[in-house]
């Protein structure tokens, strides 16, 4: 499957994600819309924005399971068929769930200042890839400043320089900025996705959906 950096034609849609590393579904919904990109031939631009869906975690995390049971009031038996409809769904766009008894739900404010500063880097779209890699797949600690200088490191970021950002904490305010500014607009779930900073749709919509989406708004800029 192409990766969006290989869409390298004249810009037409910009996109902006607002998500969470840590949140299932905004990966599902990434990989439907870059099926859709991939079906329209589309030039995008994606950016990625910081939405916690935990602020509120602390440092030690908590076990996913029991994060979930007791967020949502669900049971052991609902949070089996979400994993499993969640695997399944990944599995046909091509992003494997490893979900276990053990996984723990993180903190994942150092997450986002570390993709602020990647963005700088030119390297936030890989980064934030790797990030749901490492959790949804290797199952770790994104709040562990050496984890994440290790998935920083192993997208070709400076490790020495992704600790240093997460020690002195210099993009925390921008990060804690950015994250008011989204909830302020209203959104409270994600993933939430801004086509050409108009059109908001939330969700995980499926890629036909956002193929449609993609193709009515092409049509309107043509026009």
């Amino acid at each position: 499957m192409a990766d969006l950096s290989d869409f390298d034609m004249e810009e037409v849609l910009q996109i902006d994600i607002v998500s969470d590393v840590v949140c299932p579904w905004c990966i599902v919904g990434f990989k439907q819309l870059e099926q859709a990109i991939q079906r329209t031939q589309a030039s995008a631009s994606v950016k990625w924005h910081p939405f916690e869906l935990n602020p509120d975690m602390p440092a030690e995390g908590e076990n996913l399971r029991d994060h979930i049971m007791r967020k949502y009031g669900s049971t052991k038996e609902q949070s089996e068929a979400a994993r499993k409809r969640l695997s399944e769904i990944g599995s046909g766009l091509g992003f494997e769930f490893k979900f276990t008894d053990d996984m723990q739900m993180v903190n994942t404010f150092k997450a986002h200042q570390l993709l602020h500063w990647a963005a700088s880097e030119g390297k936030e779209h890989v980064l934030k890839m790797a990030l749901f890699t490492a959790y949804f797949q290797d199952r770790q600690d994104l709040n562990d400043v050496d984890v994440l200088a290790e998935v920083a490191e192993s997208v070709g970021l400076d490790r020495a320089d992704a600790l240093n950002v997460l020690q002195d904490g210099r993009y925390a305010d921008q990060v804690r900025q950015e994250e008011t500014f989204w909830t302020q607009n209203g959104i409270q779930g994600v993933p939430a996705v801004i086509f050409n900073r108009r059109h908001l749709v939330t969700g995980a919509q499926g890629v036909d959906a956002y193929e449609s989406i993609i193709r009515q708004l092409l049509a309107g800029e043509a026009a």
